[in-house]
């Protein structure tokens, strides 16, 4: 293996297997980089944009992956997971090949992948990498071209409980942000305005920021939509192993309603739409045994 990053760079051919929202965002950062990118969906009308943009389209993961050197599967649970990847019983991966696994699936699911072969793990602009330290330097490129900063956080699952924790932290700030707005409403208070009082002051969270100007326009096309930042929540009160996370509890039960009243193909900036909706006010759900 070279230890030249532009010989690394030139050698590297990325498959991205699942190209929704973000792994068609993902597919067209290496595009814009440079790296020459396979992509495969069970969908043709989700890589067909990837085309136009210049990549290569397979008509299978298997054929989208059997001569690349980084495989990224960007899917939506561990059962998607497992059907693209271990479909024949062995992934479909080129010797020496790196895959990143790089949804949030849970720490069991990945737990159980991580005993078969090592995944990198990201987080939108933030990518939580983690496995064999031999894979750093193959993924750096490609995780620099798709993300601002990568942290290598050591063995693979480590990744998975980080994005857990950030996440939980990254619902907090939207629910947050969602009732304070509609607390200001019943104050007579302006998006704008207070948007303006945050902006560049100690309070001052750019996510939110962001999501605040997004609910301002009423703009809820999805970037992260609301019923996979449910599904995170979900897997974090799974993995707390019985320690209690009462306001985590409580915002699952809000966004479960929110979801079931219609929001959850919206961004989840919506969970600001959902606190106006009398069919979000949640009763509280039965714990699972």
């Amino acid at each position: 293996m070279t230890s030249d990053p532009l010989a690394v760079r030139e050698q590297t051919s990325i498959a991205v297997l699942g190209t929704g929202i973000m792994g068609s965002a993902m597919a067209r950062n290496l595009l814009a980089a440079g790296l020459p990118t396979v992509v495969w969906d069970r969908s043709s009308e989700a890589t067909a944009p990837l085309a136009a943009a210049g990549a290569v389209t397979a008509s299978s993961p298997q054929d989208a992956a059997q001569h690349a050197r980084v495989v990224i599967t960007m899917l939506p649970d561990a059962g998607a997971v497992e059907s693209v990847m271990f479909a024949d019983g062995l992934p479909p991966l080129a010797p020496g090949a790196v895959w990143a696994q790089m949804g949030t699936i849970g720490l069991t699911a990945t737990a159980g992948l991580a005993a078969r072969l090592g995944p990198a793990e990201d987080g939108q602009l933030l990518i939580l990498a983690s496995g064999p330290a031999a894979a750093e330097p193959v993924l750096a490129p490609v995780f620099a071209a798709i993300g601002q900063k990568t942290a290598w956080l050591g063995p693979a699952g480590q990744g998975s409980r980080m994005k857990l924790v950030v996440n939980t932290y990254l619902s907090f700030l939207i629910e947050g942000m969602a009732e304070a707005l509609e607390l200001g409403r019943q104050l007579g208070i302006d998006p704008a305005g207070l948007g303006a009082v945050l902006e560049g002051g100690p309070l001052d969270a750019p996510l939110a920021g962001a999501k605040l100007h997004k609910i301002a326009r009423g703009d809820f096309t999805p970037e992260f939509p609301l019923e996979w930042a449910l599904k995170d929540v979900d897997l974090a009160i799974e993995a707390a192993a019985g320690t209690s996370l009462p306001m985590l509890a409580a915002l699952s039960c809000q966004w479960h309603a929110a979801v079931e009243a219609g929001y959850g193909r919206n961004d989840v900036s919506a969970a600001r739409l959902a606190l106006g909706d009398p069919a979000t006010r949640p009763s509280p759900r039965p714990a699972k045994d």
